[in-house]
Protein backbone atom coordinates (compact mmCIF):
# COMPACT_ATOMS: atom_id res chain seq x y z
CA UNK A 1 0.00 0.00 0.00
CA UNK A 2 1.37 3.39 -1.03
CA UNK A 3 0.70 6.60 0.86
CA UNK A 4 -0.38 9.67 -1.03
CA UNK A 5 1.94 11.93 0.91
CA UNK A 6 4.99 9.75 0.60
CA UNK A 7 6.43 11.52 -2.40
CA UNK A 8 3.90 14.16 -3.39
CA UNK A 9 4.86 17.79 -3.64
CA UNK A 10 2.52 19.80 -1.46
CA UNK A 11 1.20 23.08 -2.74
CA UNK A 12 1.52 26.31 -0.81
CA UNK A 13 -1.38 27.04 1.53
CA UNK A 14 -4.26 29.03 0.10
CA UNK A 15 -7.87 29.80 0.93
CA UNK A 16 -10.95 28.10 -0.43
CA UNK A 17 -13.47 30.19 -2.31
CA UNK A 18 -16.50 28.18 -1.09
CA UNK A 19 -17.08 25.63 1.68
CA UNK A 20 -19.15 23.38 -0.58
CA UNK A 21 -18.64 21.98 -4.07
CA UNK A 22 -20.95 20.16 -6.48
CA UNK A 23 -19.71 16.65 -7.27
CA UNK A 24 -21.69 13.85 -8.90
CA UNK A 25 -24.88 15.83 -8.55
CA UNK A 26 -24.60 16.36 -4.80
CA UNK A 27 -23.14 19.02 -2.55
CA UNK A 28 -19.96 18.04 -0.73
CA UNK A 29 -18.67 20.15 2.15
CA UNK A 30 -14.93 20.71 1.85
CA UNK A 31 -14.41 21.58 5.51
CA UNK A 32 -13.52 19.31 8.41
CA UNK A 33 -16.28 17.67 10.44
CA UNK A 34 -15.58 18.11 14.14
CA UNK A 35 -17.98 17.73 17.04
CA UNK A 36 -20.96 17.63 14.71
CA UNK A 37 -20.03 20.94 13.06
CA UNK A 38 -18.17 22.01 9.95
CA UNK A 39 -14.83 23.66 10.70
CA UNK A 40 -12.74 25.50 8.11
CA UNK A 41 -8.96 25.90 8.04
CA UNK A 42 -7.04 28.98 7.03
CA UNK A 43 -5.24 26.92 4.38
CA UNK A 44 -6.56 24.59 1.69
CA UNK A 45 -5.28 22.13 -0.90
CA UNK A 46 -6.55 21.42 -4.40
CA UNK A 47 -8.30 18.22 -5.42
CA UNK A 48 -8.47 17.09 -9.05
CA UNK A 49 -9.86 14.06 -10.87
CA UNK A 50 -7.36 11.53 -12.25
CA UNK A 51 -9.75 10.79 -15.12
CA UNK A 52 -9.02 13.97 -17.02
CA UNK A 53 -7.26 16.31 -14.57
CA UNK A 54 -10.40 18.36 -14.03
CA UNK A 55 -10.49 20.49 -10.91
CA UNK A 56 -12.87 19.20 -8.22
CA UNK A 57 -12.45 21.70 -5.42
CA UNK A 58 -10.41 23.22 -2.61
CA UNK A 59 -10.27 21.14 0.57
CA UNK A 60 -9.56 22.43 4.07
CA UNK A 61 -5.99 21.66 5.05
CA UNK A 62 -5.88 20.65 8.68
CA UNK A 63 -3.01 20.45 11.10
CA UNK A 64 -2.34 20.39 14.80
CA UNK A 65 -5.09 22.82 15.80
CA UNK A 66 -7.81 20.90 13.96
CA UNK A 67 -6.52 17.60 15.33
CA UNK A 68 -6.64 18.99 18.86
CA UNK A 69 -10.25 20.06 18.35
CA UNK A 70 -11.25 16.71 16.85
CA UNK A 71 -9.65 14.55 19.52
CA UNK A 72 -11.17 16.70 22.26
CA UNK A 73 -14.59 16.43 20.63
CA UNK A 74 -14.18 12.66 20.43
CA UNK A 75 -13.05 12.47 24.07
CA UNK A 76 -16.01 14.59 25.20
CA UNK A 77 -18.44 12.36 23.30
CA UNK A 78 -16.90 9.08 24.46
CA UNK A 79 -18.62 8.62 27.85
CA UNK A 80 -22.08 9.01 26.36
CA UNK A 81 -21.39 6.77 23.37
CA UNK A 82 -19.69 4.13 25.54
CA UNK A 83 -22.75 4.08 27.81
CA UNK A 84 -25.09 3.62 24.84
CA UNK A 85 -26.41 0.06 24.75
CA UNK A 86 -25.09 -2.32 22.09
CA UNK A 87 -28.54 -2.58 20.52
CA UNK A 88 -28.84 1.22 20.30
CA UNK A 89 -25.36 1.55 18.77
CA UNK A 90 -26.23 -1.19 16.29
CA UNK A 91 -29.47 0.55 15.32
CA UNK A 92 -27.59 3.75 14.42
CA UNK A 93 -25.05 1.80 12.37
CA UNK A 94 -27.92 0.20 10.46
CA UNK A 95 -29.37 3.64 9.77
CA UNK A 96 -26.00 4.76 8.39
CA UNK A 97 -26.02 1.69 6.13
CA UNK A 98 -29.53 2.60 4.97
CA UNK A 99 -28.36 6.10 4.04
CA UNK A 100 -25.32 4.72 2.20
CA UNK A 101 -27.64 2.56 0.12
CA UNK A 102 -29.99 5.49 -0.53
CA UNK A 103 -27.01 7.53 -1.78
CA UNK A 104 -25.20 4.69 -3.50
CA UNK A 105 -25.18 6.21 -6.99
CA UNK A 106 -23.86 9.54 -5.73
CA UNK A 107 -21.16 7.89 -3.61
CA UNK A 108 -20.08 5.62 -6.47
CA UNK A 109 -19.83 8.48 -8.96
CA UNK A 110 -18.09 10.71 -6.41
CA UNK A 111 -15.43 8.12 -5.68
CA UNK A 112 -14.88 7.37 -9.36
CA UNK A 113 -14.26 11.07 -10.00
CA UNK A 114 -11.97 11.26 -6.98
CA UNK A 115 -9.74 8.21 -7.46
CA UNK A 116 -10.42 6.92 -10.99
CA UNK A 117 -11.85 3.56 -9.93
CA UNK A 118 -14.28 1.82 -12.27
CA UNK A 119 -17.80 3.16 -11.80
CA UNK A 120 -19.32 -0.25 -12.47
CA UNK A 121 -17.20 -1.74 -9.66
CA UNK A 122 -18.18 1.03 -7.27
CA UNK A 123 -21.85 0.54 -8.08
CA UNK A 124 -21.89 -3.25 -7.96
CA UNK A 125 -19.38 -4.07 -5.27
CA UNK A 126 -17.55 -1.30 -3.45
CA UNK A 127 -20.40 0.89 -2.18
CA UNK A 128 -22.65 -2.08 -1.30
CA UNK A 129 -19.69 -3.35 0.73
CA UNK A 130 -19.58 0.03 2.55
CA UNK A 131 -23.16 -0.53 3.70
CA UNK A 132 -22.34 -4.15 4.55
CA UNK A 133 -19.44 -3.03 6.75
CA UNK A 134 -21.85 -1.14 8.99
CA UNK A 135 -24.49 -3.88 9.03
CA UNK A 136 -22.04 -6.70 9.65
CA UNK A 137 -20.33 -5.17 12.68
CA UNK A 138 -23.62 -3.91 14.09
CA UNK A 139 -25.02 -7.44 13.95
CA UNK A 140 -21.81 -9.03 15.19
CA UNK A 141 -21.88 -6.77 18.24
CA UNK A 142 -25.40 -7.84 19.16
CA UNK A 143 -25.47 -11.45 18.03
CA UNK A 144 -21.95 -12.89 18.15
CA UNK A 145 -19.70 -10.91 20.47
CA UNK A 146 -19.70 -13.24 23.44
CA UNK A 147 -17.79 -16.07 25.00
CA UNK A 148 -19.65 -18.55 27.15
CA UNK A 149 -18.80 -18.15 30.83
CA UNK A 150 -16.44 -20.81 32.13
CA UNK A 151 -15.41 -22.02 35.56
CA UNK A 152 -12.05 -22.26 37.30
CA UNK A 153 -12.22 -24.21 40.59
CA UNK A 154 -15.79 -23.05 41.07
CA UNK A 155 -15.05 -19.43 40.09
CA UNK A 156 -16.93 -17.95 37.11
CA UNK A 157 -15.01 -16.23 34.33
CA UNK A 158 -16.90 -13.67 32.26
CA UNK A 159 -15.25 -12.12 29.18
CA UNK A 160 -16.43 -8.72 27.93
CA UNK A 161 -15.41 -6.17 25.30
CA UNK A 162 -15.45 -2.67 26.81
CA UNK A 163 -15.21 0.60 24.83
CA UNK A 164 -11.59 1.77 24.82
CA UNK A 165 -11.73 5.50 23.99
CA UNK A 166 -10.80 7.47 20.87
CA UNK A 167 -9.71 5.60 17.75
CA UNK A 168 -7.64 7.41 15.11
CA UNK A 169 -8.19 5.92 11.67
CA UNK A 170 -5.92 6.85 8.76
CA UNK A 171 -6.99 5.42 5.42
CA UNK A 172 -5.68 5.16 1.83
CA UNK A 173 -6.92 6.32 -1.56
CA UNK A 174 -7.38 3.12 -3.56
CA UNK A 175 -10.81 2.23 -2.08
CA UNK A 176 -11.31 5.22 0.20
CA UNK A 177 -14.77 4.74 1.67
CA UNK A 178 -14.79 0.95 1.78
CA UNK A 179 -11.44 0.73 3.54
CA UNK A 180 -12.35 3.55 5.91
CA UNK A 181 -15.69 2.05 6.96
CA UNK A 182 -14.08 -1.35 7.39
CA UNK A 183 -12.39 0.28 10.41
CA UNK A 184 -14.96 2.92 11.36
CA UNK A 185 -17.80 0.41 11.70
CA UNK A 186 -16.19 -1.92 14.28
CA UNK A 187 -14.73 1.03 16.19
CA UNK A 188 -18.16 2.64 16.53
CA UNK A 189 -19.80 -0.70 17.27
CA UNK A 190 -17.27 -1.32 20.04
CA UNK A 191 -18.30 1.98 21.65
CA UNK A 192 -15.23 3.97 20.61
CA UNK A 193 -15.37 7.45 19.15
CA UNK A 194 -13.47 8.10 15.92
CA UNK A 195 -11.22 10.68 14.29
CA UNK A 196 -10.75 9.86 10.60
CA UNK A 197 -7.90 11.28 8.49
CA UNK A 198 -8.61 10.31 4.86
CA UNK A 199 -6.01 10.38 2.11
CA UNK A 200 -5.64 13.87 0.65
CA UNK A 201 -5.87 12.53 -2.91
CA UNK A 202 -9.39 11.23 -2.20
CA UNK A 203 -11.11 13.41 0.41
CA UNK A 204 -14.68 13.57 -0.90
CA UNK A 205 -16.56 10.44 0.19
CA UNK A 206 -15.23 10.72 3.76
CA UNK A 207 -16.73 14.20 3.99
CA UNK A 208 -20.03 13.06 2.55
CA UNK A 209 -20.11 10.13 4.99
CA UNK A 210 -19.90 12.61 7.86
CA UNK A 211 -23.18 14.16 6.72
CA UNK A 212 -24.78 10.72 6.53
CA UNK A 213 -23.74 9.90 10.11
CA UNK A 214 -25.36 13.17 11.21
CA UNK A 215 -28.58 12.26 9.40
CA UNK A 216 -28.51 8.80 10.98
CA UNK A 217 -28.54 10.30 14.47
CA UNK A 218 -24.97 9.56 15.48
CA UNK A 219 -24.28 11.88 18.44
CA UNK A 220 -22.04 14.87 17.80
CA UNK A 221 -18.36 14.16 18.37
CA UNK A 222 -18.65 10.40 17.98
CA UNK A 223 -17.36 10.62 14.40
CA UNK A 224 -14.98 13.33 13.22
CA UNK A 225 -13.12 13.96 9.95
CA UNK A 226 -9.90 15.97 9.67
CA UNK A 227 -8.72 16.55 6.10
CA UNK A 228 -5.12 17.24 5.25
CA UNK A 229 -1.65 15.91 4.52
CA UNK A 230 -0.14 12.99 6.35
CA UNK A 231 2.93 14.96 7.38
CA UNK A 232 0.70 17.61 8.98
CA UNK A 233 -2.71 16.35 10.10
CA UNK A 234 -1.69 12.69 10.20
CA UNK A 235 1.48 13.31 12.19
CA UNK A 236 -0.33 15.49 14.72
CA UNK A 237 -3.07 12.89 15.10
CA UNK A 238 -0.92 9.82 15.78
CA UNK A 239 1.20 11.74 18.28
CA UNK A 240 -1.82 12.80 20.34
CA UNK A 241 -1.78 11.39 23.88
CA UNK A 242 -5.58 11.27 24.01
CA UNK A 243 -5.92 8.32 21.64
CA UNK A 244 -6.72 4.78 22.70
CA UNK A 245 -6.16 3.14 19.29
CA UNK A 246 -4.49 3.90 15.96
CA UNK A 247 -5.49 2.10 12.74
CA UNK A 248 -3.38 2.80 9.69
CA UNK A 249 -3.50 1.48 6.14
CA UNK A 250 -0.55 2.44 3.97
CA UNK A 251 3.17 1.94 3.47
CA UNK A 252 5.80 0.33 5.66
CA UNK A 253 7.91 3.53 6.02
CA UNK A 254 4.91 5.53 7.21
CA UNK A 255 3.88 2.74 9.58
CA UNK A 256 7.32 2.89 11.17
CA UNK A 257 6.94 6.64 11.66
CA UNK A 258 3.51 6.14 13.23
CA UNK A 259 4.79 3.34 15.46
CA UNK A 260 7.55 5.60 16.79
CA UNK A 261 5.03 8.34 17.58
CA UNK A 262 2.59 5.88 19.14
CA UNK A 263 5.35 4.38 21.28
CA UNK A 264 5.66 7.64 23.21
CA UNK A 265 2.11 7.12 24.50
CA UNK A 266 2.04 3.31 24.23
CA UNK A 267 -0.98 3.64 21.93
CA UNK A 268 -1.94 0.24 20.44
CA UNK A 269 -1.69 0.15 16.65
CA UNK A 270 -3.19 -1.95 13.87
CA UNK A 271 -1.37 -1.80 10.54
CA UNK A 272 -2.46 -3.00 7.10
CA UNK A 273 0.62 -2.43 4.98
CA UNK A 274 2.07 -3.30 1.64
CA UNK A 275 2.01 -6.48 -0.34
CA UNK A 276 4.06 -8.20 -3.01
CA UNK A 277 1.91 -11.26 -3.31
CA UNK A 278 2.70 -14.26 -5.51
CA UNK A 279 0.33 -15.88 -7.97
CA UNK A 280 1.65 -19.44 -8.24
CA UNK A 281 0.66 -21.49 -11.29
CA UNK A 282 1.49 -25.16 -10.68
CA UNK A 283 2.27 -27.67 -13.40
CA UNK A 284 -1.15 -29.32 -13.07
CA UNK A 285 -3.10 -26.05 -13.22
CA UNK A 286 -5.96 -25.32 -15.57
CA UNK A 287 -4.24 -22.93 -18.00
CA UNK A 288 -7.34 -20.92 -18.90
CA UNK A 289 -8.29 -20.51 -15.26
CA UNK A 290 -4.75 -19.47 -14.39
CA UNK A 291 -4.70 -16.88 -17.18
CA UNK A 292 -8.09 -15.49 -16.09
CA UNK A 293 -6.96 -15.17 -12.49
CA UNK A 294 -3.74 -13.50 -13.60
CA UNK A 295 -5.72 -10.89 -15.53
CA UNK A 296 -7.71 -10.14 -12.36
CA UNK A 297 -4.51 -8.89 -10.77
CA UNK A 298 -4.89 -5.75 -12.91
CA UNK A 299 -8.05 -4.85 -11.02
CA UNK A 300 -8.33 -1.15 -10.07
CA UNK A 301 -5.42 -0.38 -12.38
CA UNK A 302 -3.22 -2.57 -10.18
CA UNK A 303 -3.87 -0.39 -7.15
CA UNK A 304 -4.84 -3.27 -4.86
CA UNK A 305 -2.50 -4.27 -2.06
CA UNK A 306 -3.71 -7.90 -2.20
CA UNK A 307 -2.92 -8.40 -5.89
CA UNK A 308 -0.75 -11.35 -6.86
CA UNK A 309 1.61 -9.25 -8.95
CA UNK A 310 4.40 -11.83 -9.03
CA UNK A 311 3.41 -14.57 -11.47
CA UNK A 312 5.35 -17.72 -10.59
CA UNK A 313 4.73 -20.28 -13.34
CA UNK A 314 6.00 -23.84 -13.68
CA UNK A 315 8.47 -23.96 -16.55
CA UNK A 316 6.65 -26.83 -18.29
CA UNK A 317 3.56 -24.68 -18.95
CA UNK A 318 5.13 -21.21 -19.09
CA UNK A 319 4.82 -20.75 -22.85
CA UNK A 320 1.22 -21.94 -22.96
CA UNK A 321 0.29 -19.80 -19.97
CA UNK A 322 1.96 -16.68 -21.41
CA UNK A 323 0.08 -17.08 -24.68
CA UNK A 324 -3.28 -17.52 -22.92
CA UNK A 325 -2.59 -14.64 -20.53
CA UNK A 326 -1.53 -12.31 -23.36
CA UNK A 327 -4.71 -13.08 -25.33
CA UNK A 328 -6.86 -12.19 -22.34
CA UNK A 329 -4.96 -8.98 -21.61
CA UNK A 330 -5.34 -7.90 -25.24
CA UNK A 331 -9.12 -8.07 -24.80
CA UNK A 332 -9.08 -5.63 -21.86
CA UNK A 333 -10.45 -2.15 -22.55
CA UNK A 334 -8.61 0.74 -20.97
CA UNK A 335 -10.52 4.00 -20.82
CA UNK A 336 -12.70 6.40 -18.89
CA UNK A 337 -13.73 4.54 -15.72
CA UNK A 338 -17.26 5.95 -16.03
CA UNK A 339 -17.72 3.95 -19.25
CA UNK A 340 -19.27 0.54 -18.39
CA UNK A 341 -17.13 -1.05 -21.12
CA UNK A 342 -13.85 0.03 -19.48
CA UNK A 343 -11.85 -2.61 -17.61
CA UNK A 344 -8.93 -0.45 -16.49
CA UNK A 345 -8.94 3.22 -15.61
CA UNK A 346 -6.19 5.71 -14.74
CA UNK A 347 -3.69 5.82 -11.91
CA UNK A 348 -4.82 7.97 -9.01
CA UNK A 349 -2.34 10.86 -9.25
CA UNK A 350 0.53 12.19 -11.37
CA UNK A 351 3.02 11.50 -8.58
CA UNK A 352 1.95 7.88 -8.42
CA UNK A 353 1.94 7.53 -12.22
CA UNK A 354 5.55 8.70 -12.33
CA UNK A 355 6.44 6.30 -9.53
CA UNK A 356 5.12 3.35 -11.57
CA UNK A 357 6.90 4.59 -14.69
CA UNK A 358 10.15 4.75 -12.74
CA UNK A 359 9.87 1.13 -11.64
CA UNK A 360 9.29 -0.09 -15.20
CA UNK A 361 12.01 2.08 -16.74
CA UNK A 362 14.56 0.84 -14.22
CA UNK A 363 13.54 -2.78 -14.90
CA UNK A 364 14.08 -2.17 -18.61
CA UNK A 365 17.48 -0.67 -17.93
CA UNK A 366 18.30 -3.72 -15.82
CA UNK A 367 17.68 -5.99 -18.80
CA UNK A 368 14.15 -7.25 -18.09
CA UNK A 369 11.91 -8.08 -21.04
CA UNK A 370 8.64 -6.15 -21.36
CA UNK A 371 6.24 -8.66 -22.90
CA UNK A 372 3.53 -6.02 -23.30
CA UNK A 373 2.72 -2.57 -21.93
CA UNK A 374 5.46 -0.79 -20.07
CA UNK A 375 4.37 2.75 -20.90
CA UNK A 376 1.64 5.34 -20.92
CA UNK A 377 -1.36 4.56 -23.07
CA UNK A 378 -0.61 7.06 -25.83
CA UNK A 379 -4.18 7.00 -27.13
CA UNK A 380 -5.57 8.13 -23.76
CA UNK A 381 -2.62 10.12 -22.42
CA UNK A 382 -2.91 11.53 -18.93
CA UNK A 383 -2.54 9.04 -16.11
CA UNK A 384 -3.42 5.90 -18.08
CA UNK A 385 -0.61 3.33 -17.79
CA UNK A 386 -0.88 0.24 -19.99
CA UNK A 387 -1.24 -3.19 -18.38
CA UNK A 388 2.31 -4.46 -18.21
CA UNK A 389 4.10 -7.80 -17.96
CA UNK A 390 7.79 -7.91 -17.06
CA UNK A 391 9.36 -11.27 -17.94
CA UNK A 392 12.21 -12.86 -15.98
CA UNK A 393 13.33 -9.79 -14.05
CA UNK A 394 16.63 -9.90 -12.24
CA UNK A 395 16.20 -11.96 -9.04
CA UNK A 396 16.18 -9.71 -6.00
CA UNK A 397 15.64 -6.54 -8.05
CA UNK A 398 13.20 -3.89 -6.87
CA UNK A 399 10.55 -4.83 -9.44
CA UNK A 400 10.12 -8.21 -7.73
CA UNK A 401 10.71 -7.16 -4.12
CA UNK A 402 9.04 -3.76 -3.75
CA UNK A 403 5.37 -2.84 -4.10
CA UNK A 404 4.76 -1.06 -7.41
CA UNK A 405 1.03 -0.63 -6.80
CA UNK A 406 0.16 -0.29 -10.45
CA UNK A 407 -0.80 -2.46 -13.46
CA UNK A 408 2.62 -4.10 -13.55
CA UNK A 409 3.06 -7.87 -13.16
CA UNK A 410 6.30 -9.82 -13.23
CA UNK A 411 6.73 -13.40 -14.39
CA UNK A 412 9.29 -15.91 -13.18
CA UNK A 413 9.46 -19.65 -13.80
CA UNK A 414 10.27 -22.49 -11.46
CA UNK A 415 11.13 -26.16 -11.89
CA UNK A 416 10.20 -27.60 -8.49
CA UNK A 417 7.74 -26.91 -5.70
CA UNK A 418 10.67 -26.03 -3.46
CA UNK A 419 11.72 -23.30 -5.86
CA UNK A 420 8.15 -22.00 -6.06
CA UNK A 421 7.87 -21.74 -2.28
CA UNK A 422 11.28 -20.09 -2.01
CA UNK A 423 10.33 -17.49 -4.61
CA UNK A 424 6.88 -16.93 -3.09
CA UNK A 425 8.24 -16.34 0.40
CA UNK A 426 11.26 -14.41 -0.84
CA UNK A 427 10.15 -10.86 -0.03
CA UNK A 428 9.66 -8.88 3.17
CA UNK A 429 5.89 -9.00 2.62
CA UNK A 430 3.30 -11.63 3.44
CA UNK A 431 -0.14 -10.18 2.79
CA UNK A 432 -1.73 -12.64 0.36
CA UNK A 433 -1.10 -15.35 -2.22
CA UNK A 434 -2.91 -17.01 -5.10
CA UNK A 435 -2.35 -20.68 -5.94
CA UNK A 436 -3.68 -22.25 -9.14
CA UNK A 437 -3.61 -26.06 -9.02
CA UNK A 438 -5.37 -29.02 -10.56
CA UNK A 439 -4.87 -31.31 -7.58
CA UNK A 440 -6.13 -30.66 -4.03
CA UNK A 441 -3.26 -32.50 -2.34
CA UNK A 442 -0.71 -30.63 -4.44
CA UNK A 443 -2.35 -27.30 -3.62
CA UNK A 444 -2.35 -28.02 0.11
CA UNK A 445 1.30 -28.98 0.03
CA UNK A 446 2.02 -25.47 -1.25
CA UNK A 447 -0.42 -23.44 0.87
CA UNK A 448 0.74 -24.93 4.17
CA UNK A 449 4.23 -23.54 3.53
CA UNK A 450 3.32 -20.08 2.26
CA UNK A 451 3.74 -17.10 4.58
CA UNK A 452 0.65 -14.98 3.96
CA UNK A 453 -2.41 -13.76 5.81
CA UNK A 454 -4.84 -14.77 3.06
CA UNK A 455 -4.41 -17.47 0.42
CA UNK A 456 -6.79 -18.00 -2.49
CA UNK A 457 -6.76 -21.38 -4.25
CA UNK A 458 -8.17 -21.36 -7.80
CA UNK A 459 -9.90 -18.05 -7.05
CA UNK A 460 -9.17 -14.45 -6.14
CA UNK A 461 -10.66 -11.72 -3.95
CA UNK A 462 -13.31 -13.85 -2.29
CA UNK A 463 -13.81 -12.02 1.00
CA UNK A 464 -15.90 -12.61 4.12
CA UNK A 465 -15.91 -10.29 7.13
CA UNK A 466 -16.15 -13.33 9.39
CA UNK A 467 -12.64 -14.36 8.37
CA UNK A 468 -9.44 -12.95 9.87
CA UNK A 469 -7.65 -10.44 7.66
CA UNK A 470 -4.14 -9.12 8.02
CA UNK A 471 -0.59 -9.55 6.88
CA UNK A 472 2.48 -11.46 7.94
CA UNK A 473 6.03 -10.11 8.08
CA UNK A 474 6.06 -6.44 7.02
CA UNK A 475 2.58 -6.61 5.52
CA UNK A 476 0.95 -5.67 8.77
CA UNK A 477 0.31 -6.01 12.47
CA UNK A 478 -2.92 -7.48 13.80
CA UNK A 479 -6.01 -9.13 12.35
CA UNK A 480 -9.44 -7.75 11.48
CA UNK A 481 -12.83 -9.27 10.85
CA UNK A 482 -15.48 -10.66 13.18
CA UNK A 483 -14.37 -10.74 16.79
CA UNK A 484 -10.77 -9.98 15.79
CA UNK A 485 -11.81 -6.39 15.00
CA UNK A 486 -13.43 -5.98 18.41
CA UNK A 487 -10.35 -7.46 20.08
CA UNK A 488 -8.47 -4.43 18.76
CA UNK A 489 -10.94 -1.59 19.18
CA UNK A 490 -12.22 -2.72 22.59
CA UNK A 491 -10.61 -3.34 25.95
CA UNK A 492 -11.09 -7.08 26.42
CA UNK A 493 -11.78 -7.84 30.07
CA UNK A 494 -12.17 -10.99 32.15
CA UNK A 495 -14.19 -10.73 35.35
CA UNK A 496 -13.67 -13.61 37.81
CA UNK A 497 -16.38 -14.11 40.42
CA UNK A 498 -15.90 -16.31 43.48
CA UNK A 499 -18.68 -18.66 44.61
CA UNK A 500 -18.48 -17.50 48.24
CA UNK A 501 -18.46 -14.27 50.23
CA UNK A 502 -21.98 -13.25 49.26
CA UNK A 503 -24.24 -11.98 52.06
CA UNK A 504 -27.54 -12.01 50.15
Amino acid sequence: MIDSTESSQRAKPHRATSPCIEVAGVSVDTRHYIGGERVASDACFSNSSPIDGSFLGEISRGGDSEVQLAVQAARDAFPGWAATSPSARAAILHRIADLVEQNLDALANMETLDNGGLLRSNLRGVMPRVAHNFRFFADWLVEHLDVEDFETRGHTNHVSWDPSGVAAIITPWNAPLMLATWRIAPALAAGDTVVLKPAEWTPLTASFLADLTKQAGLPDGVFNVVQGYGAEAGAALVAHPGLSRISFTGSVPTAKTIARAAAENLTPCSFELGGKSPCIVLSDADIELAASLAVEQYDNAGQVCLSGTRLLVHESIAAEFTAAFTRKVESLVQGDPRDPLSDIGPQVHRTHFERITGFVDRAKADGATIVFGGEQNSRLGGLYFRPTLVDEPTPGSEIVTQEVFGPVLTMQTFATDEQAIELANGTEFGLAAVVVAGNRVHAEAITTRLVAGTIWVNCFFVRDLRAPFGGSKKSGVGREGGTWSFDFYADVKNTVVAPNGWKE
